[in-house]
């Protein structure tokens, strides 16, 4: 279909406008309910631990989060698509809340891990429903609007999370950082109800892929406490993590060959040979690597190097959440209004890359304001790539696979976080004990102590010498990685490239096209209605 000869915008109506907003403010509690408990943790995790008295259970309160709803993705979009969204959106509500719940009232660490992994399980669903069921009302066409506020809401909460886990923490206790999510839930729950009126769902037969779902959250574990556990629990090459990392290829190989035959995948492959996914996809896990290994390690630079405590720190993050903000929302209202996409996110690539070929100059000589810049340069170009990726993505298939096809998108991205997390952080951590080690004099180093054991505070007590050596220690640890990541965002602005621009769908596919049926050309999206499915599927076939 060519661009002249796209559908014509069907404006709603006032009342059908009434009832998009509605439902959108409920959907945003349920994105902001998602993205805070992401970051909320990261300042309460030192007082958590001390109360419970189980230092060396910390990094679990985190990780069964990540990993929890890291493997829940897929399968809420597969079920999404099966069974309709509504009822599954209410029951992950519901689940989460139980979670926190559970984590609220633990009397001890072991009872608050399970209650963060049935958060997880509920939280999985939270945001990849959020995206689908914008796609289940909105066109394509309409929806860059939408998409762009969904982003806002991720970067804002980036910065609240930690700065509201500070104050619970300071002011009233750390166990409302879960209970915060009880009147939120319910709040969600209700405006669901009440507000969430979608079209009727064709159901098909619901025939699970229970081996695909084991195997995929098989090598999902192994893949996310590889990238925990590298290098910091276990050296690289221990037994325990080269068992993981063969574990997953194995799990991975064997998923391959499950999904090929399987009725229901729950990621199905046909889904990659369609260019638009997989160049996206592709694209997406590089901007995850970038974006969370720079957001993980920048606080800590920020307050081993300028002094700053945890909520300076955080503050200083505000201005990379501002652009983001900005220039989400607004590039969403100009590809709603034009209808042309790929400068987005090519841009985004692109200055992303900028931003952190600024961050890798940084020395504790930069002044905090030129940080900030540099901060506000890397969200401006977050903010043109993330949302607006999923964008292309739901444009590529009929709305009735829609949720699959979102939810592996955003699966890929995540385990590129967790990837850029944990690489980053293995990095930073070797080349900083090596600097320490050439640069600290010994009798200097007995004065400073172990590095295992350094904090902004220490820091700051420490004689004006050793302070400054550890000081330019950090520096020189963290920041020529930035550098090292640029690459990585040029490589992903190629790959966007290569992107067709077809054009934004300005009706909602209502057809029973499946994952699985779809025939894809590699070099072509995939039609915009069933109906063109169905002819081009008919001219395809032999004799015609």
């Amino acid at each position: 279909m060519s661009r002249e000869h796209a559908p014509a915008r069907v404006a709603p109506t006032n009342h059908e406008k009434r009832n998009i907003l509605l439902m959108f403010a409920g959907l945003m509690v349920t994105m902001l309910l998602a993205s805070l408990d992401q970051t909320i943790f990261a300042t309460a995790l030192p007082t958590i631990v001390g109360d419970l008295n189980a230092a060396d259970e910390m990094s679990w309160v985190i990780t069964i989060y990540l990993l929890a709803s890291t493997v829940m993705l897929p399968i809420y979009g597969k079920l999404g698509d099966l069974i309709g969204r509504k009822g599954l959106f209410i029951a992950a509500i519901s689940v989460f809340v139980i979670g926190s719940i559970v984590g609220g009232f633990a009397p001890d660490i072991t009872w608050l891990i399970i209650g963060r992994g049935v958060q997880g399980i509920g939280g999985g669903g939270l945001m990849i429903l959020s995206q689908a069921i914008i796609a289940d009302v909105v066109p394509a066409r309409e929806r860059g609007r939408y998409m762009g506020v969904m982003g806002g809401v991720f970067a804002v909460s980036s910065v609240a999370g930690p700065l509201l886990g500070g104050w619970f923490t300071d002011v009233i206790g750390w166990r409302w950082c879960l209970w915060i999510n009880i009147p939120l839930g319910i709040l969600a729950i209700l405006a669901a109800v009440a507000f969430l009126h979608l079209p009727d769902h064709s159901r098909r037969d619901v025939r699970v892929d229970v081996l695909g779902i084991a195997l995929l959250a098989l090598a999902s574990t192994g893949l996310v406490l590889v990238s925990v556990w590298g290098g910091v629990t276990y050296d690289w090459n221990s037994p325990t993590i080269i068992g993981l990392i063969a574990g997953v290829v194995i799990c991975a190989v064997a998923f391959v060959f499950v999904e090929r035959r399987a009725s229901e995948p729950v990621m199905p492959l046909r889904l990659f040979r369609a260019r638009n996914f997989g160049l996206t996809t592709g694209a997406g896990l590089l901007i995850g690597v970038a974006m969370f290994g720079t957001i993980a390690y920048t606080p800590t630079y920020l307050q081993m190097v300028t002094g700053a405590n945890a909520t300076q720190a955080g503050l200083m993050m505000i201005p990379m959440m501002a652009s983001v903000l900005v220039s989400s929302i607004v590039s969403g209202q100009i590809i709603s209004r034009t209808g042309r996409y790929k400068w987005a996110p090519i841009a985004g690539t692109l200055v992303t890359g900028l931003g952190l070929l600024l961050l890798s100059t940084m020395s504790p000589s930069t002044p905090v304001w030129v940080t900030c810049c540099f901060l506000a340069v890397m969200g401006l170009g977050l903010g043109l790539c993330m949302q607006n990726l999923v964008l292309i993505v739901q444009n590529t298939f009929p709305n009735a696979v829609v949720g699959t096809a979102t939810a592996t998108n955003n699966y890929f991205r995540q385990i590129g976080a967790s990837l850029g997390s944990a690489i980053v952080g293995t990095v930073f951590t070797s080349r900083l004990v090596n600097l320490l080690s050439e640069r600290m004099p010994p009798a200097a180093g007995s004065q400073a102590g172990s590095s295992n054991a350094f904090t902004p505070d220490a820091v700051k007590s420490l004689p004006e010498a050793v302070r400054s050596i550890i000081i330019g220690a950090y520096s020189d640890a963290l920041t020529p990685i930035f550098l090292v990541m640029v690459p990585l965002m040029i490589i992903a602005a190629i790959l966007i490239c290569f992107l067709r621009e077809d054009p934004l769908k300005t009706t909602i596919d209502r057809g029973s096209v499946t994952a699985d049926s779809l025939e894809i050309d590699g070099s072509n999206a995939v039609p915009s209605t069933t109906a063109e499915f169905s002819n081009s599927r008919a001219e395809r076939a032999p004799g015609r």
